[in-house]
């Protein structure tokens, strides 16, 4: 039987800089068919892991870099759950690992959902919390952070919950240049509509908005000093 302590040693192990669990009783609120119980019945945890995303993509003035490194690191995130899955079999534990970003239309809320939602995983597993910006803002790294889950059959000991990290200073919001954020909820397809899509200009789909995450003051995280004062 496999422990807490293991599971996070193999992902440690696969290159994750976070980990965190949550026990399944923490997914009350998750929409109607979009709970890990929807997507893996027998689940009885919910594993969360993180790797930093480079800050110096922030600082460019094309879109590319920010692009291709969003693009690599939800490649390497999905390798990395399905590797940690087929590690678990060797303990007979089943897992199972849950895209990293990929989104299906839930036609009860009209919006793109991934099947299990990742920065609400990773809030539940004690990685962080979700700030304003809908974004996930961990103590050691802030937003700069993608995400990985995988749904566990097997009862583990959970991480405690972060307490709030966001200040609510409103900066996003005031930024965010099709007023997205006006709202509680994010205005989810016109967030989209303006930040990804095809650039004529160089003939490529680009990713060219990503000022909520630029402006916030925690997007290097609380307890980092690296990007103070800049």
């Amino acid at each position: 039987m496999i422990d807490s302590k293991k599971v996070k040693e193999i992902l440690f192990g696969l290159g994750a800089d976070l980990c965190g669990i949550a026990s399944i009783d923490r997914f009350n609120d998750a929409p109607e068919g979009y709970h890990p119980t929807d997507v893996l019945p027998t689940c009885r945890s919910v594993i969360s892991f993180a790797c930093r995303f480079p800050i110096g993509v922030l600082r460019c003035n094309s879109p590319v870099p920010y692009t291709r490194a969003r693009n690599s690191i939800t490649s390497k995130m999905d390798a990395m759950a399905l590797d940690f899955c087929m590690e678990m079999e060797k303990y007979q534990t089943v897992c199972v690992p849950i895209p990293t970003n990929e989104s299906q239309w839930d036609e009860k809320t009209k919006r793109w959902r991934s099947i299990v939602s990742q920065k609400h995983a990773a809030q539940a597993a004690g990685l962080g919390t979700i700030g304003r910006h809908s974004l996930l803002i961990t103590p050691e790294f802030g937003s700069m952070v993608w995400l990985g889950a995988v749904l566990c059959e097997q009862e583990l000991e959970c991480d405690a919950l972060k307490k709030n990290l966001c200040n609510n200073c409103n900066a996003c919001v005031a930024i965010c240049p099709v007023n997205a954020l006006e709202h509680e909820e994010l205005k989810q397809q016109a967030c989209w509509d303006h930040a990804f899509g095809d650039d004529k200009e160089i003939q490529s789909w680009v990713i060219n908005c990503h000022k909520c995450r630029d402006i916030c003051p925690y997007n290097f995280g609380t307890e980092n000093s690296f990007g103070k004062g800049r």
